[in-house]
C-alpha cells in the first residue's frame, strides 16, 4: 500500500512520507548500519585526501553565478591572486563561483582542491580542480567539516542558503572557539550590506543575542585586492608559512 501511495507523490512528499514509515528493528538496524559505515568512509578519505594540502583559504559562493557575471569574474581574479601569494584555494568543487575560484587557482599554477556534493540538481564537479584534489560527498556535514578543519580562512562571496549555511557555521565555531579565529571576508559590499545591517541593529541591539565583539569575526570588502590583503595580515601576524 504505501509503495502504491509513493508513485503518485512528488520527490519532496516522498521524503516526508519516508520519515513516518513504520520500520521494523532489523531495517532500522540496516539502514542505519550501512549509513554509518558510509560517513564513516567519507570522513576517511576526506582526512587522508585534505591532511596533505597545507594551509588554503576557502571561497564560498553561489553554485547559480554564470560565467559573465562580475561575481565569477572577481571570484576567479581572487583565487588567482591568492596562489600568487602562495596560498592554495578550496571550494566547494562545483559551477558558479566555485567553479571560478578553481579557475583561478588553475590559472595562477596553485593548488586547487574541490569538496564537491552530490545532488541530483546543478552541482557536478567543475573542471578547473586538481585530480588528486577532488573529493565527492553525499553528507553536507561531512562535506562542512572538511572546510573548516582544512581551511585557513574563508572568502565569501554572494551566493544563496547553502552559502550562508557555509558563512554561519564558521562564524559559530569561531565564535564558541572550536576553531581558531581565521579570517572571514565578505566580498560585494552592495550585496551584504542588508544581512550585516540586520544583524547589528536586530541580533546585537535590539535583542542581545550576540556581543559586540562578534562583529569582529569578518569584514565586508569590495576587491580581490582588499580580500588577499587580509589574508596577507592574518599570515604575517600568525608567522605562519603559506602551503607553496
Amino acid at each position: 500500500m504505501f509503495i502504491e501511495i509513493q508513485k503518485s507523490m512528488t520527490e519532496n512528499e516522498k521524503l516526508i512520507a519516508e520519515a513516518f514509515k513504520n520500520k521494523d528493528w532489523n531495517e532500522i538496524k540496516t539502514s542505519d548500519s550501512w549509513r554509518i559505515l558510509k560517513i564513516v568512509s567519507e570522513f576517511v578519505e576526506g582526512f587522508e585526501t585534505l591532511s596533505r594540502i597545507g594551509p588554503c583559504v576557502t571561497l564560498f559562493g553561489s553554485a547559480r553565478t554564470k560565467h559573465d557575471h562580475p561575481y565569477y569574474i572577481l571570484s576567479e581574479e581572487i583565487a588567482y591572486k591568492l596562489t600568487q601569494h602562495g596560498y592554495g584555494v578550496i571550494t566547494g568543487g562545483g559551477p558558479g563561483i566555485m567553479e571560478a575560484g578553481n579557475k583561478g587557482a588553475k590559472r595562477g599554477g596553485g593548488k586547487s582542491v574541490g569538496i564537491n556534493i552530490e545532488l541530483p540538481f546543478e552541482q557536478m564537479p567543475n573542471q578547473y580542480i586538481d585530480r588528486d584534489k577532488l573529493i565527492n560527498f553525499d553528507h553536507f556535514f561531512v562535506r562542512k567539516v572538511m572546510f573548516l578543519k582544512y581551511s585557513q580562512g574563508f572568502i565569501v562571496l554572494p551566493g544563496g542558503f547553502g552559502t550562508l549555511d557555509e558563512l554561519f557555521e564558521a562564524v559559530t565555531l569561531i565564535q564558541t572557539k572550536k576553531i581558531g579565529a581565521f579570517p572571514i571576508i565578505l566580498v560585494g559590499k552592495s550585496y551584504w550590506e542588508g544581512l550585516v545591517s540586520w544583524i547589528k541593529s536586530v541580533m546585537l541591539e535590539r535583542e542581545n543575542n550576540i556581543s559586540l565583539e562578534d562583529m569582529d569575526y569578518f569584514q565586508v570588502v569590495d576587491t580581490a585586492n582588499e580580500a588577499v590583503e587580509i589574508i596577507d595580515e592574518f599570515y604575517a601576524k600568525y608567522l605562519l608559512s603559506p602551503n607553496f
